[in-house]
Protein backbone atom coordinates (compact mmCIF):
# COMPACT_ATOMS: atom_id res chain seq x y z
CA UNK A 1 0.00 0.00 0.00
CA UNK A 2 1.48 3.56 -1.11
CA UNK A 3 -0.54 5.61 1.45
CA UNK A 4 1.16 4.05 4.24
CA UNK A 5 -0.49 6.66 7.14
CA UNK A 6 -0.06 3.68 9.83
CA UNK A 7 3.75 3.57 9.36
CA UNK A 8 3.37 6.89 11.35
CA UNK A 9 0.87 5.82 13.92
CA UNK A 10 3.17 3.37 15.52
CA UNK A 11 4.64 3.63 18.81
CA UNK A 12 3.52 7.42 19.12
CA UNK A 13 4.12 9.08 22.30
CA UNK A 14 2.11 9.74 25.36
CA UNK A 15 1.74 12.75 27.26
CA UNK A 16 -0.59 11.94 30.71
CA UNK A 17 0.00 8.25 30.69
CA UNK A 18 -0.99 6.24 33.00
CA UNK A 19 -4.02 8.47 33.55
CA UNK A 20 -6.76 5.93 33.40
CA UNK A 21 -8.07 8.16 29.95
CA UNK A 22 -8.50 11.24 32.74
CA UNK A 23 -7.27 15.04 31.79
CA UNK A 24 -5.63 17.35 34.12
CA UNK A 25 -7.12 20.89 33.99
CA UNK A 26 -4.53 23.20 32.03
CA UNK A 27 -4.56 26.70 31.22
CA UNK A 28 -4.68 26.16 27.48
CA UNK A 29 -5.88 23.71 25.12
CA UNK A 30 -4.14 23.91 21.53
CA UNK A 31 -5.77 21.67 18.89
CA UNK A 32 -3.59 20.58 16.09
CA UNK A 33 -0.35 19.09 16.06
CA UNK A 34 0.91 21.12 12.63
CA UNK A 35 3.12 23.89 12.02
CA UNK A 36 0.71 26.20 14.20
CA UNK A 37 0.20 24.04 16.40
CA UNK A 38 3.67 23.21 17.70
CA UNK A 39 4.50 26.68 17.21
CA UNK A 40 1.75 27.85 19.93
CA UNK A 41 2.69 24.93 22.22
CA UNK A 42 6.52 25.99 21.79
CA UNK A 43 5.35 29.85 22.89
CA UNK A 44 3.41 28.52 25.39
CA UNK A 45 5.99 26.15 26.89
CA UNK A 46 8.73 28.94 26.70
CA UNK A 47 6.11 31.44 29.06
CA UNK A 48 6.09 28.08 31.56
CA UNK A 49 2.00 28.23 30.45
CA UNK A 50 0.44 24.84 31.22
CA UNK A 51 -0.86 23.65 28.26
CA UNK A 52 -1.61 20.50 25.97
CA UNK A 53 -1.85 19.54 22.56
CA UNK A 54 -4.10 17.56 21.42
CA UNK A 55 -3.44 15.99 18.04
CA UNK A 56 -5.60 13.33 15.96
CA UNK A 57 -2.90 11.60 14.29
CA UNK A 58 -0.38 9.38 15.80
CA UNK A 59 2.46 12.01 14.45
CA UNK A 60 3.14 15.69 14.70
CA UNK A 61 3.26 17.92 11.55
CA UNK A 62 0.08 17.78 10.28
CA UNK A 63 0.03 18.62 6.34
CA UNK A 64 3.83 18.64 6.72
CA UNK A 65 3.97 15.07 7.22
CA UNK A 66 7.55 13.17 5.92
CA UNK A 67 7.08 9.56 4.83
CA UNK A 68 10.65 7.20 5.08
CA UNK A 69 10.11 4.72 2.13
CA UNK A 70 13.26 2.59 1.23
CA UNK A 71 15.69 5.12 3.39
CA UNK A 72 14.47 8.00 1.09
CA UNK A 73 12.64 10.68 3.47
CA UNK A 74 9.31 11.69 1.21
CA UNK A 75 7.51 14.45 2.06
CA UNK A 76 3.80 13.89 1.32
CA UNK A 77 3.10 17.44 2.18
CA UNK A 78 4.92 20.64 2.21
CA UNK A 79 8.53 20.31 0.95
CA UNK A 80 9.99 23.97 0.02
CA UNK A 81 10.20 26.60 2.51
CA UNK A 82 9.03 29.58 1.02
CA UNK A 83 10.17 32.71 1.21
CA UNK A 84 13.22 31.29 2.52
CA UNK A 85 14.87 34.16 4.18
CA UNK A 86 12.35 35.54 6.11
CA UNK A 87 10.79 32.01 7.10
CA UNK A 88 10.89 31.03 10.76
CA UNK A 89 11.51 27.63 9.46
CA UNK A 90 15.39 28.42 8.78
CA UNK A 91 15.81 29.35 12.50
CA UNK A 92 14.56 26.30 13.68
CA UNK A 93 16.84 24.17 11.37
CA UNK A 94 19.25 26.00 12.72
CA UNK A 95 18.30 25.26 16.10
CA UNK A 96 17.98 21.63 15.74
CA UNK A 97 21.36 21.27 13.78
CA UNK A 98 19.14 20.69 10.52
CA UNK A 99 21.27 20.96 7.12
CA UNK A 100 19.52 23.16 4.36
CA UNK A 101 20.08 22.98 0.72
CA UNK A 102 19.56 26.56 -0.61
CA UNK A 103 20.18 25.59 -4.14
CA UNK A 104 17.82 27.23 -6.89
CA UNK A 105 14.47 25.46 -7.20
CA UNK A 106 13.63 22.97 -10.47
CA UNK A 107 11.12 26.18 -11.53
CA UNK A 108 13.58 28.76 -11.20
CA UNK A 109 16.44 27.91 -13.51
CA UNK A 110 16.91 29.05 -17.08
CA UNK A 111 15.91 25.99 -18.38
CA UNK A 112 12.93 24.63 -16.33
CA UNK A 113 11.37 21.68 -17.96
CA UNK A 114 12.74 19.31 -19.73
CA UNK A 115 10.56 17.86 -22.43
CA UNK A 116 10.07 21.19 -24.65
CA UNK A 117 12.19 23.91 -26.55
CA UNK A 118 13.73 26.58 -24.90
CA UNK A 119 11.98 29.45 -27.13
CA UNK A 120 8.36 27.98 -25.46
CA UNK A 121 9.64 27.51 -21.87
CA UNK A 122 10.29 31.53 -22.36
CA UNK A 123 7.59 32.21 -24.20
CA UNK A 124 5.50 30.52 -21.15
CA UNK A 125 7.25 33.04 -18.63
CA UNK A 126 6.31 36.14 -20.33
CA UNK A 127 2.98 35.28 -20.79
CA UNK A 128 3.19 34.65 -17.26
CA UNK A 129 4.51 37.58 -16.24
CA UNK A 130 1.74 39.13 -18.59
CA UNK A 131 -1.22 37.84 -16.62
CA UNK A 132 0.22 38.23 -13.53
CA UNK A 133 0.77 41.91 -14.16
CA UNK A 134 -2.79 42.20 -15.60
CA UNK A 135 -4.28 40.21 -12.44
CA UNK A 136 -2.30 42.25 -10.12
CA UNK A 137 -4.14 45.65 -11.64
CA UNK A 138 -7.09 43.62 -11.53
CA UNK A 139 -6.81 43.18 -7.40
CA UNK A 140 -6.85 47.31 -7.09
CA UNK A 141 -10.50 46.78 -8.12
CA UNK A 142 -13.36 47.39 -5.59
CA UNK A 143 -15.00 44.04 -7.08
CA UNK A 144 -13.23 40.98 -6.68
CA UNK A 145 -13.24 38.73 -9.48
CA UNK A 146 -12.06 35.37 -10.78
CA UNK A 147 -8.19 34.42 -11.10
CA UNK A 148 -9.26 33.04 -15.00
CA UNK A 149 -10.59 36.77 -16.08
CA UNK A 150 -7.00 37.72 -16.49
CA UNK A 151 -6.10 35.24 -19.11
CA UNK A 152 -5.60 36.32 -22.83
CA UNK A 153 -8.38 34.33 -24.43
CA UNK A 154 -6.76 31.40 -26.49
CA UNK A 155 -3.42 31.96 -25.80
CA UNK A 156 -1.61 28.21 -25.83
CA UNK A 157 -0.07 28.86 -22.80
CA UNK A 158 -3.52 28.57 -21.07
CA UNK A 159 -3.95 25.35 -19.82
CA UNK A 160 -0.55 25.21 -18.19
CA UNK A 161 -1.19 28.30 -16.49
CA UNK A 162 -4.20 26.89 -15.11
CA UNK A 163 -2.35 23.49 -14.35
CA UNK A 164 0.26 25.59 -12.43
CA UNK A 165 -2.58 26.93 -10.58
CA UNK A 166 -3.89 23.78 -9.42
CA UNK A 167 -0.15 22.81 -8.11
CA UNK A 168 0.64 26.35 -6.09
CA UNK A 169 -3.17 27.01 -4.99
CA UNK A 170 -4.83 23.38 -5.49
CA UNK A 171 -7.64 24.90 -7.28
CA UNK A 172 -8.13 25.96 -10.91
CA UNK A 173 -7.90 29.91 -11.45
CA UNK A 174 -11.99 29.85 -12.46
CA UNK A 175 -12.56 29.13 -8.89
CA UNK A 176 -9.40 31.51 -7.28
CA UNK A 177 -10.05 34.93 -5.51
CA UNK A 178 -8.11 37.59 -7.77
CA UNK A 179 -7.62 39.86 -4.46
CA UNK A 180 -6.60 37.06 -2.10
CA UNK A 181 -3.74 35.83 -4.44
CA UNK A 182 -2.36 39.23 -5.08
CA UNK A 183 -2.03 39.52 -0.84
CA UNK A 184 0.41 36.40 -0.57
CA UNK A 185 3.82 37.80 -0.28
CA UNK A 186 6.58 35.47 -1.85
CA UNK A 187 10.49 36.56 -1.99
CA UNK A 188 11.16 34.26 -4.56
CA UNK A 189 13.79 32.42 -2.67
CA UNK A 190 13.19 28.70 -2.00
CA UNK A 191 15.27 26.20 0.33
CA UNK A 192 14.84 22.61 1.44
CA UNK A 193 15.59 20.21 4.27
CA UNK A 194 17.29 16.96 2.99
CA UNK A 195 15.66 15.29 6.18
CA UNK A 196 12.15 16.10 5.07
CA UNK A 197 10.06 19.97 5.53
CA UNK A 198 7.98 17.27 7.27
CA UNK A 199 10.47 16.28 10.12
CA UNK A 200 11.56 19.51 10.23
CA UNK A 201 8.37 20.72 11.31
CA UNK A 202 7.98 17.42 14.17
CA UNK A 203 11.39 18.86 15.53
CA UNK A 204 8.83 21.80 16.76
CA UNK A 205 7.09 19.25 19.14
CA UNK A 206 10.00 18.28 21.01
CA UNK A 207 9.57 18.26 24.46
CA UNK A 208 6.01 19.95 23.62
CA UNK A 209 2.90 17.88 26.14
CA UNK A 210 1.01 16.94 22.87
CA UNK A 211 -1.24 13.67 23.22
CA UNK A 212 -1.64 11.38 20.08
CA UNK A 213 -4.33 9.98 18.67
CA UNK A 214 -6.49 11.94 20.09
CA UNK A 215 -9.32 14.28 18.13
CA UNK A 216 -11.07 16.86 19.28
CA UNK A 217 -15.27 16.71 18.71
CA UNK A 218 -16.74 19.32 20.49
CA UNK A 219 -15.29 23.27 22.44
CA UNK A 220 -18.30 23.75 24.54
CA UNK A 221 -17.72 26.99 25.55
CA UNK A 222 -20.84 27.32 27.59
CA UNK A 223 -19.20 28.01 31.05
CA UNK A 224 -16.87 29.46 32.92
CA UNK A 225 -14.01 27.35 32.06
CA UNK A 226 -13.97 26.01 28.55
CA UNK A 227 -14.32 22.21 27.62
CA UNK A 228 -13.07 20.31 25.69
CA UNK A 229 -14.19 16.70 24.26
CA UNK A 230 -12.10 13.76 22.67
CA UNK A 231 -12.71 10.69 22.46
CA UNK A 232 -10.75 9.98 25.81
CA UNK A 233 -12.61 12.01 27.91
CA UNK A 234 -13.14 15.98 28.56
CA UNK A 235 -10.55 18.44 29.62
CA UNK A 236 -11.07 22.22 31.04
CA UNK A 237 -9.25 24.75 30.28
CA UNK A 238 -9.06 29.23 30.10
CA UNK A 239 -8.44 29.16 26.23
CA UNK A 240 -8.46 27.11 23.34
CA UNK A 241 -6.27 27.70 20.37
CA UNK A 242 -7.45 25.69 17.41
CA UNK A 243 -5.72 24.83 14.62
CA UNK A 244 -8.06 22.56 12.46
CA UNK A 245 -8.04 22.71 8.60
CA UNK A 246 -11.30 24.98 7.22
CA UNK A 247 -12.86 21.93 5.84
CA UNK A 248 -13.06 19.93 9.47
CA UNK A 249 -14.38 24.20 10.53
CA UNK A 250 -16.61 24.18 7.91
CA UNK A 251 -18.32 20.74 7.67
CA UNK A 252 -18.86 20.96 11.62
CA UNK A 253 -16.48 17.88 12.51
CA UNK A 254 -15.09 19.84 14.74
CA UNK A 255 -18.16 21.89 16.59
CA UNK A 256 -18.41 24.54 19.28
CA UNK A 257 -21.50 24.88 21.67
CA UNK A 258 -22.45 27.27 21.52
CA UNK A 259 -22.19 26.94 17.69
CA UNK A 260 -19.71 29.94 16.07
CA UNK A 261 -21.93 29.68 12.59
CA UNK A 262 -19.41 33.13 11.31
CA UNK A 263 -16.40 30.47 12.08
CA UNK A 264 -18.00 28.00 9.44
CA UNK A 265 -19.51 30.49 7.08
CA UNK A 266 -16.01 31.83 6.81
CA UNK A 267 -14.17 28.50 6.86
CA UNK A 268 -16.41 27.72 3.91
CA UNK A 269 -15.06 30.34 1.79
CA UNK A 270 -11.59 29.36 2.79
CA UNK A 271 -11.61 25.51 1.35
CA UNK A 272 -8.50 23.60 1.03
CA UNK A 273 -7.83 23.21 -1.99
CA UNK A 274 -5.95 19.94 -3.46
CA UNK A 275 -2.56 19.29 -4.28
CA UNK A 276 -1.47 15.85 -4.22
CA UNK A 277 2.13 13.77 -5.05
CA UNK A 278 3.26 10.50 -5.95
CA UNK A 279 7.01 8.91 -5.17
CA UNK A 280 8.73 7.11 -8.00
CA UNK A 281 11.84 5.26 -8.06
CA UNK A 282 13.73 4.80 -11.02
CA UNK A 283 16.00 2.67 -12.25
CA UNK A 284 18.99 4.39 -14.60
CA UNK A 285 18.06 7.41 -12.89
CA UNK A 286 21.36 8.78 -14.76
CA UNK A 287 19.60 8.49 -17.74
CA UNK A 288 17.20 11.31 -16.07
CA UNK A 289 17.66 15.28 -15.87
CA UNK A 290 19.40 16.26 -12.25
CA UNK A 291 17.05 18.16 -10.71
CA UNK A 292 15.35 18.45 -13.21
CA UNK A 293 11.17 19.76 -14.21
CA UNK A 294 9.33 17.59 -16.62
CA UNK A 295 5.42 18.81 -17.49
CA UNK A 296 3.38 15.97 -19.03
CA UNK A 297 1.30 18.01 -21.19
CA UNK A 298 0.62 22.28 -22.24
CA UNK A 299 -2.04 21.56 -23.62
CA UNK A 300 -4.16 20.03 -21.42
CA UNK A 301 -4.76 21.13 -17.39
CA UNK A 302 -5.39 17.56 -16.53
CA UNK A 303 -1.51 17.25 -15.98
CA UNK A 304 1.03 15.77 -13.85
CA UNK A 305 4.13 17.82 -12.97
CA UNK A 306 7.92 16.27 -12.63
CA UNK A 307 10.73 17.04 -10.10
CA UNK A 308 13.22 14.69 -11.38
CA UNK A 309 16.18 13.39 -9.08
CA UNK A 310 15.48 15.77 -6.17
CA UNK A 311 18.70 16.21 -4.15
CA UNK A 312 20.26 13.46 -6.96
CA UNK A 313 18.22 11.02 -5.54
CA UNK A 314 16.80 8.00 -8.11
CA UNK A 315 13.64 9.30 -7.65
CA UNK A 316 10.27 11.68 -9.64
CA UNK A 317 8.41 13.43 -7.42
CA UNK A 318 4.91 13.80 -9.33
CA UNK A 319 2.50 16.44 -8.61
CA UNK A 320 -1.32 16.42 -8.88
CA UNK A 321 -3.57 19.46 -8.47
CA UNK A 322 -6.97 20.73 -8.28
CA UNK A 323 -9.91 18.53 -9.70
CA UNK A 324 -8.10 16.38 -11.49
CA UNK A 325 -6.24 15.27 -8.34
CA UNK A 326 -9.18 14.65 -6.81
CA UNK A 327 -10.54 12.38 -10.21
CA UNK A 328 -7.05 10.30 -9.57
CA UNK A 329 -7.92 9.94 -5.61
CA UNK A 330 -11.67 8.75 -6.77
CA UNK A 331 -10.22 6.23 -9.18
CA UNK A 332 -7.87 4.80 -6.54
CA UNK A 333 -4.53 4.64 -5.27
CA UNK A 334 -3.18 3.10 -8.55
CA UNK A 335 -4.80 5.72 -10.82
CA UNK A 336 -2.19 7.91 -10.37
CA UNK A 337 1.14 5.26 -10.96
CA UNK A 338 -0.89 4.42 -14.16
CA UNK A 339 -1.02 8.28 -15.32
CA UNK A 340 2.34 9.30 -14.58
CA UNK A 341 4.09 6.24 -16.05
CA UNK A 342 1.94 6.80 -19.47
CA UNK A 343 3.27 10.56 -19.29
CA UNK A 344 6.09 9.98 -18.21
CA UNK A 345 6.64 7.35 -20.84
CA UNK A 346 6.15 9.56 -23.32
CA UNK A 347 8.16 12.07 -22.55
CA UNK A 348 11.10 9.60 -22.29
CA UNK A 349 10.48 6.14 -23.98
CA UNK A 350 8.44 3.73 -23.21
CA UNK A 351 11.08 1.44 -21.93
CA UNK A 352 10.17 4.13 -19.14
CA UNK A 353 7.09 1.92 -18.24
CA UNK A 354 9.70 -0.71 -16.71
CA UNK A 355 11.93 1.32 -15.06
CA UNK A 356 9.27 3.01 -12.71
CA UNK A 357 8.36 1.75 -8.80
CA UNK A 358 5.20 3.70 -7.09
CA UNK A 359 6.44 4.20 -3.79
CA UNK A 360 4.38 6.38 -2.04
CA UNK A 361 1.38 8.68 -2.75
CA UNK A 362 -0.54 11.09 -1.02
CA UNK A 363 -4.65 11.34 -1.12
CA UNK A 364 -5.25 14.38 1.33
CA UNK A 365 -8.53 15.05 0.38
CA UNK A 366 -9.28 11.44 1.70
CA UNK A 367 -7.24 12.60 4.99
CA UNK A 368 -10.31 12.47 7.52
CA UNK A 369 -8.23 15.06 9.89
CA UNK A 370 -7.48 17.30 7.02
CA UNK A 371 -10.14 17.01 3.62
CA UNK A 372 -7.39 19.00 1.44
CA UNK A 373 -4.02 19.96 1.34
CA UNK A 374 -4.29 24.01 1.74
CA UNK A 375 -6.66 27.22 1.40
CA UNK A 376 -7.37 29.48 -1.18
CA UNK A 377 -10.58 32.35 -0.85
CA UNK A 378 -13.38 31.59 -3.13
CA UNK A 379 -14.27 34.80 -5.30
CA UNK A 380 -15.64 37.49 -3.26
CA UNK A 381 -14.32 36.43 0.16
CA UNK A 382 -10.89 37.17 0.72
CA UNK A 383 -11.86 38.67 3.88
CA UNK A 384 -12.88 36.03 5.35
CA UNK A 385 -9.47 35.43 6.07
CA UNK A 386 -9.73 38.12 9.30
CA UNK A 387 -12.61 36.69 9.60
CA UNK A 388 -11.81 32.73 10.88
CA UNK A 389 -8.14 34.57 12.97
CA UNK A 390 -10.71 36.69 15.04
CA UNK A 391 -10.71 35.46 18.37
CA UNK A 392 -14.15 34.91 20.61
CA UNK A 393 -14.87 36.01 23.62
CA UNK A 394 -10.92 36.69 24.10
CA UNK A 395 -10.53 32.91 25.10
CA UNK A 396 -10.85 30.70 21.68
CA UNK A 397 -8.32 31.63 19.51
CA UNK A 398 -7.72 30.25 15.29
CA UNK A 399 -4.50 30.23 13.71
CA UNK A 400 -3.39 27.96 10.65
CA UNK A 401 -2.08 28.85 7.13
CA UNK A 402 -5.67 30.01 6.41
CA UNK A 403 -5.36 32.53 9.22
CA UNK A 404 -2.83 34.45 7.53
CA UNK A 405 -3.70 37.41 5.16
CA UNK A 406 0.06 37.08 3.23
CA UNK A 407 1.35 33.66 4.14
CA UNK A 408 -1.63 31.46 3.93
CA UNK A 409 -1.33 27.67 2.00
CA UNK A 410 2.25 27.75 3.40
CA UNK A 411 4.08 26.51 6.66
CA UNK A 412 5.58 29.62 7.64
CA UNK A 413 2.02 31.05 7.68
CA UNK A 414 0.47 28.35 10.10
CA UNK A 415 3.86 29.41 12.26
CA UNK A 416 3.61 32.89 12.45
CA UNK A 417 -0.28 32.59 13.17
CA UNK A 418 0.45 29.90 15.95
CA UNK A 419 2.57 31.98 17.79
CA UNK A 420 -0.07 35.25 17.78
CA UNK A 421 -2.26 33.02 18.99
CA UNK A 422 -0.49 31.45 21.70
CA UNK A 423 0.44 35.53 22.48
CA UNK A 424 -3.21 36.70 22.75
CA UNK A 425 -4.06 33.63 24.88
CA UNK A 426 -1.26 34.41 26.95
CA UNK A 427 -2.27 38.10 27.52
CA UNK A 428 -5.58 37.20 27.77
CA UNK A 429 -5.42 34.71 30.55
CA UNK A 430 -2.40 36.30 32.48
Amino acid sequence: MWLVEWLARRAPRRYLEGMSGRFSDVDVVVVGAGAAGLAAARELSRAKISHVVLEARGRAGGRGWTLDVGGFPLDMGCGWLHSAKANPFVDVADENGVELDRSAAPWQKPSWTGNFPLAEQEAYRAEWERFYERLEAGARDEADRPASDFLTPGHPANPMLDAGSTFINGVELAGLSTIDYDRYVDTGVNWRAPIGFGALIAKLGAGSPVEYNCPVSLIDHSAARLRVETPRGSIHCRAVIVTASTNLIATEALRFSPRLPEKTAAADKLPLGLADKLFMQVERADDLPLEGRVYGARDNTAMASYHTRPFGRPLIECYFGGAFARELENAGEPAFADFAVSQLAAAFGTDMRGRLKPLAASRWARDPFALGSYSHARVGCAEARATLAAPVEDRIFFAGEACSRHDFSTAHGAFRTGVAAARAAMGAIT
